[in-house]
């Protein structure tokens, strides 16, 4: 965890901090004190338009205090000691367990899943550890295929062999070594239609290149298997969403990390990805027919107003700001697929025109 990260995040390590937490509890118990939990609070965006603030730095901004004197903290407290005992558990049996795993242990006092997604976050603050140290495995949504080879837990996963062929990327990325690459850039496209178009085309054959998804949001195992490549293979990247807030904030995601996973933000985001398109801009330059328009619902047009206000657009990417702007003024929104109006493979001449012309932001 950037910030508060120590050098240990070992099984026998983190059972050690769980036992330090809970004497602590006890020694309140014990002294007739409230027990309260003090939990670092992170950010990776504010809404300060001096762009003076310090959320890129990683570090805590703050402390939220969780005592069981407030009713609403009482149920939080009650819900972090019992998710914390589960993966207290999962630690001493060197076991795995999903999210939805640990949900199903108590679905009656947890109630639904972002309950326990948020203990989780909050764990891994108290702790100082990502959530893969806590035995915690994602169920993985995220594709990959090109030109790529790489091992996972000792199994031979070689995309480079057929690289229109699609792979599921890998879930415990300590297991991925030997990574291996001849691709020439990394596309990253929002959805996973697109990736089965450009697998149709045989996109990655054509141009030398790796192509990901993570169908839709992206899941904590493909932001990082991206940000390993990139360390790895030393390669451009580039992201393909829609043309709408929702694509924007997807994008954003790859490139800034998420709110709710701030506290590990440097090990999720890729601060080089490139954005590709689709841009407002292609409406004229492709002449988009009126037939594939959409306008703007008052939903989207309150996430990009709030979108608009976070600071790291107005400090690192003011050209993205200002071409979310031009979406909100004109109050229409398109799809990466309305390009292909005139013919289906339109995206494999699409992509790789504009990164020769150096069209991108």
């Amino acid at each position: 965890m950037a910030g508060g990260r120590v050098s240990s995040s070992s099984p026998s390590d983190l059972l050690q901090r769980i036992k330090g937490f809970v004497r602590s509890l006890v020694e309140d118990l014990s002294n007739d004190r409230p027990p309260s939990v003090a939990l670092d609070r992170y950010r990776n965006y504010c809404h300060d338009p001096s762009g003076n603030c310090t959320c890129g730095d990683n570090l805590p901004n703050g402390k939220e205090i969780i005592s069981v004197e407030r009713e609403s903290h009482a149920y939080r407290l009650l819900v972090l000691f019992r998710v914390l005992l589960i993966i207290q558990q999962l630690l001493q049996e060197n076991k795995h367990g999903s999210k939805r795993d640990i949900y199903y242990m108590h679905p009656a006092l947890f109630l639904e899943q972002a309950v326990v997604d948020r203990a989780i976050n909050n764990i891994c603050i108290l702790l100082k550890c990502s959530r893969q140290h806590l035995n915690v495995v994602p169920v993985g949504r995220g594709l990959v295929m090109g030109w790529l080879r790489f091992l996972e837990a000792g199994r031979k996963i070689y995309c480079i062999n057929s690289p229109s062929t699609v792979y599921p990327i890998p879930v415990c990325l300590e297991e991925v070594v030997d990574i291996v690459s001849v691709a020439r850039f990394i596309i990253v496209v929002e959805k996973e239609s697109v990736f089965q178009r450009l697998a149709n085309d045989r996109f990655c054959e054509r141009n030398h290149c790796i192509v990901i998804t993570g169908r839709g949001y992206p899941d904590v195992p493909t932001r990082r298997f991206l940000c390993l490549l990139v360390q790895h293979l030393h390669l451009p990247v580039y992201c393909l969403v829609d043309c709408d807030p929702y694509g924007f904030d997807i994008l954003m995601v790859y490139r800034f990390g998420s709110m709710q996973m701030a506290y590990d933000a440097n090990l999720l985001r890729v601060p080089e990805i490139s954005w590709l398109g689709v841009f407002h801009s292609d409406l004229q330059k492709y002449h988009l027919p009126d037939r594939c328009l959409l306008e703007l619902t008052s939903d989207d047009k309150k996430k990009a107003e709030a979108m608009l206000l976070r600071c790291y657009l107005q400090k690192e990417a003011p050209k993205w700001r200002m071409e979310l702007e031009v979406m909100l003024q004109t109050g229409v929104k398109f799809e990466i697929e309305s390009l292909s109006f005139n013919s289906l493979s339109f995206l494999s001449e699409y992509i790789p025109t504009k990164i020769h012309d150096g069209s991108y932001l």
